[in-house]
Parts: C-alpha cells; sequence; structure tokens
C-alpha cells in the first residue's frame, strides 16, 4: 500500500516539511532529537486534511508515518492534549488513540491476507519489507499481532 496514494485516495494533501522549512532546519532538529518529528495532520479550511511528512525519513519510514496520520483521520481522533518540545508546544492524540492509529496503519499496509500470501511463498521479513516499501520492524509487528506465523506453522505440519 502506497500510503501517499490512500491519503490522496481520501482527499488529503500530502506535503513535505521541506516544502515550508528549510531543510537544515529539520536536519538540526533531527540531531537535536532523532525521533521529534515524522509526520503530523493539520485540518484544512476547507474540511479536508493536510499531512506533512518528514523528509529526513526513509521512504518505508515516510510510508509507515503517512498510513499513521491517515489511520488517525479515517478513525476520526481530534487532537486533545498539550505536548511540549522544549519551548514548542502541539497537540496530540491520547496514548489509545495513537495505539489505534497504529493498529490501522499496520492493517492498511500490510493486510493479513498479502503477509499470508508472501509468508506462504517463503519470503523473509526483509524481502517482504523490501517489496511493500515497510521497515523489518513493521512486518514482524504484523506478524507477531496477526498471529498469522503461528498458524501458519500448523497449517505446515498437518501437511508434512
Amino acid at each position: 500500500m502506497d500510503a501517499v496514494a490512500l491519503a490522496e485516495h481520501v482527499g488529503c494533501v500530502v506535503r513535505s516539511a521541506g516544502e515550508f522549512v528549510q531543510i537544515e532546519k529539520l536536519r538540526a532538529l533531527k540531531r537535536l532529537q532523532d525521533n521529534a518529528f515524522f509526520a503530523c495532520t493539520f485540518e484544512l479550511p476547507d474540511h479536508r486534511h493536510g499531512i506533512v511528512f518528514n523528509p529526513l525519513m526513509s521512504d518505508a519510514r515516510r510510508n509507515s508515518d503517512v498510513a499513521h496520520e491517515v489511520a488517525h483521520i479515517l478513525l476520526k481522533h481530534r487532537l486533545s492534549r498539550l505536548e511540549h518540545l522544549g519551548d514548542v508546544a502541539f497537540l496530540s492524540c491520547d496514548k489509545q488513540q495513537e495505539e489505534e492509529a497504529g493498529w490501522l496503519a499496520g492493517c492498511l499496509l500490510l493486510p493479513r491476507f498479502a503477509l499470508i500470501h508472501d509468508l506462504k511463498k517463503w519470503m523473509t521479513h526483509k524481502t517482504i519489507a523490501k517489496n511493500r516499501i515497510l521497515s523489518e520492524e513493521m512486518v514482524g509487528y504484523r506478524v507477531r499481532v496477526t498471529g498469522v506465523a503461528r498458524q501458519l506453522a500448523v497449517s505446515r505440519r498437518k501437511r508434512s
């Protein structure tokens, strides 16, 4: 799943933060705190949403981050908590909403049926990640939470 295409399909405008901020400022933020900014969502005046992603991240990370933001939109999450990063204040979703968005993003990026398909072909996590523009961590997460590895192992034992 190409998360940018998905976002655009549901009416979002997707832009790189590099269109709004000098890349050097993003690099400085990354040096200051590596995980400070992945992506964020804004509600636009025409009731659409805008998603801004960090262009310094890998394609796999961007795909995951944009899917996560799309999940917040699809789940109709609202910004609810005031957070601080140094002198900068921003709104974020609560922990439960973050977990819900993470779960849905994983389902969108690597649906269970696609994961089963790839694993039945004996693909490694690395190959699945490369083919589907995901991180190996995301593939591992989906394998764990779907239980497909166990299901396939039982199925293979029955056949032998």
